[in-house]
């Protein structure tokens, strides 16, 4: 039978006793919602679907983002990616939040602000998803009884497809850009640029890899006589072998850096590096493309050098390698499974059809 003790401060704790259950107990300003919460767990205890929601009262989305951190996302192959929004989210509104506090409306206030600060819809979906399974762990998993609600509010729209090319102008500027960080990389230590941002462009525009595979790049998976890269592990849960260009061949071959001892990893680098650095050269070479049209008093181009994206460089090269293979040899070489995919990916200028039309 449930107690009722009023306390100092005016509020009213309710208490519930069972056999088999542990003890409940939680504190109202009104005796009457204290009372209507009492009943409430005496029906479902005796009905036997009580669970009790101690545990999530009492969790915070920041500490279950941590457990999650160390238990679940080592285990999946885009745990370097995830870290970084569950860094986001723990410093997020909600981080401070008692699990069982937060409702769908908070989510969907978290996902418009998210929003609104610039974030892409994709992005905005991959932390909804981490968020979702994040609750679902908790209920499935650590038996911390809790609603996931994330279920019950929309999903922004995604429409990334996109049909960057980069203009020989542009990537003339962009790789010279990568090549010469200029003097704000040059400390008393030495040079403290990324070495490796250049040489993975060059690879990324001659294969049309992605980022990840670029970087998880093995030695003991290239064979240079065959010219050839296989990749056991890919985005799609297959594996495949990339062919090499004479050029991408060579790139392995520099005597600065690449080639080395030819063994661990290709590209010894991380991705937030690459980010950070070829972000950095992108904006250093808009500055120069602006500082050279104003020079030659010539007008520049619109879009010249913005929107541009480390994956961008994907579209490019596979853009390139149409105009040599057929499309179902793109595909091996691209590793996209139907035509509907490689078709985001694959934009010939109009240009250079009209030059085969005749």
């Amino acid at each position: 039978m449930a107690t009722f003790e009023q306390r100092e401060s005016g509020w009213w704790q309710a208490k519930v006793r069972r056999k088999g259950h542990a003890a409940q107990s939680k504190t109202f300003e009104k005796r009457n919602d204290a009372e209507v919460w009492a009943r409430d767990i005496e029906n479902k205890m005796d009905l036997g679907v009580f669970a009790s929601r101690k545990e999530a009262e009492k969790t915070t989305l920041k500490e279950a983002l941590e457990r999650y951190q160390k238990d679940v996302t080592p285990k999946k192959k885009g745990a370097a990616q995830e870290t970084y929004r569950i860094k986001a989210l723990a410093i997020s509104n909600l981080g401070p939040r008692f699990l069982a506090s937060i409702q769908s409306k908070d989510v969907a206030v978290f996902r418009d602000s998210e929003g609104a600060r610039g974030l892409a819809p994709s992005s905005i979906i991959k932390v909804l998803a981490l968020l979702s399974h994040l609750f679902e762990t908790a209920r499935k998993e650590w038996g911390i009884e809790v609603e996931n609600p994330v279920k019950a509010i929309k999903k922004p729209k995604v429409n990334n497809a996109r049909d960057r090319r980069l203009s020989p102008e542009e990537l003339d500027y962009l790789l010279n850009a990568l090549d010469n960080p200029g003097p704000s990389t040059q400390v008393e230590a030495g040079d403290r640029r990324n070495v490796w941002t250049p040489k993975v462009a060059r690879w990324a525009i001659e294969t049309a890899m992605r980022q990840n595979e670029i970087l998880s790049l093995d030695w003991k998976h290239v064979d240079l006589d065959k010219r050839t890269a296989f990749l056991p592990e890919t985005k799609t849960g297959t594996s495949r072998t990339v062919p090499l260009s004479s050029s991408a061949a060579a790139l392995l071959l520099e005597p600065e850096g690449v080639a080395r001892l030819q063994r661990g990893k290709v590209f010894p680098t991380t991705a937030s590096a690459i980010k950070q650095s070829y972000s950095r050269a992108v904006v250093r070479a808009r500055k120069k493309y602006l500082a050279d049209t104003l020079a030659t008093s010539c007008e520049p181009i619109d879009g010249f050098l913005e929107d541009l994206t480390f994956h961008d460089l994907r579209h490019e090269a596979t853009s390139r390698l149409a105009e040599k293979l057929q499309l179902h040899e793109l595909m091996r070489v691209t590793g996209h499974r139907d035509m509907r995919m490689l078709a985001r990916y694959y934009h010939p200028r109009a240009e250079d059809l009209a030059k085969k039309l005749g």
